[in-house]
């Protein structure tokens, strides 16, 4: 079996060019050492092997995951979601049916993509039933051309997806309409006025009572900033680059700052945190 397989991979990266870049250089099992690392991990239990058989596959949800571009969400929130589907077909995995793992995953990664998208593509979800998220990701690729369809191209539609007419219609109607922001712009808004601002109410926002929230809220922040200043130099910078930073950063940047592992970080930023907490409670 290939040396490859023991080689470490370390995917924090800066970019999801930088990612893609990765996952397209590393190895591609064959059957034979495929198959030995999923009867490994199905026997054994051996995480190890798991974990190799999910990174010879990533390039494989990259691909499938810029197939949904077309629906508005960042490349690296599908990826993510797919990443998530190949490790349940994994743990799935059957290496002695003789077929590829990848034929095998392509079901649960399509399923957890085709989910996040659902649960993203608007504010309120426009599918929730097997019929509709079938309608959904399939009624454009049917529609002949834009524009509505006609009572026969909604038939058809229907027909070759076993669905009823009444459901394409539906789903048509709310393909055709955008989320609208509470408070858009006059130009966006129009002339008709109907922005959600103009008809919805905030209810108990007594301005007395919004101040006082607003005066107790600033309490708070000056009481966490002198706790923070009691902090060291370096267990300071860290609790602000994480969590009070514009452009956070990750562990493995402070890491790299500090020259120490992303684990010592984490355990710095743990005994910081439980002093801040400390030094909160002593001036409740």
């Amino acid at each position: 079996m290939s040396t490859a397989l023991t080689l470490p991979v370390n995917l924090s990266l800066g970019s999801i060019e930088e990612y893609v870049a990765a996952v397209n250089q590393m190895p591609r099992w064959s059957a034979e050492e495929e198959h030995a690392l999923a009867t490994r991990f199905r026997e054994q239990h051996d995480l190890e092997a798991a974990r190799l058989l999910v990174l010879g596959n990533l390039r494989f949800v990259v691909h499938i995951a810029k197939g949904y571009l077309g629906y508005g969400l960042p490349l690296p929130d599908l990826i993510q979601e797919g990443n998530i589907g190949l490790m349940k077909a994994v743990k799935r995995y059957d290496p002695s049916l003789g077929v590829r793992l990848v034929s095998f995953a392509v079901h649960w990664i399509r399923a957890e993509i085709h989910e996040f998208i659902i649960q993203n593509w608007r504010i309120v979800k426009i599918a929730t039933t097997k019929a509709q998220r079938k309608l959904f990701f399939n009624l454009r690729k049917f529609k002949p051309r834009l524009g509505w369809l006609s009572q026969d191209e909604a038939h058809a539609v229907a027909d070759e997806l076993g669905v009823d007419v009444d459901a394409v219609y539906e789903m048509e109607n709310r393909l055709r309409h955008q989320d609208m922001a509470f408070d858009p712009t006059a130009e966006a808004e129009g002339e008709d006025g109907t922005a959600p601002i103009h008809y919805l109410q905030q209810e108990n926002a007594d301005p007395a009572d919004l101040l006082e929230d607003d005066d107790w809220g600033q309490h708070k922040q000056q009481r966490l900033l002198a706790a923070i200043e009691k902090l060291d130099e370096r267990s300071r910078d860290i609790v602000t680059s994480r969590w009070l930073s514009e452009q956070k950063l990750t562990l493995q940047d402070l890491a790299t700052r500090y020259n120490v592992s992303a684990e010592r970080i984490r355990q710095l930023e743990n005994t910081a945190m439980k002093q801040l907490k400390r030094s909160l409670a002593a001036t409740t």
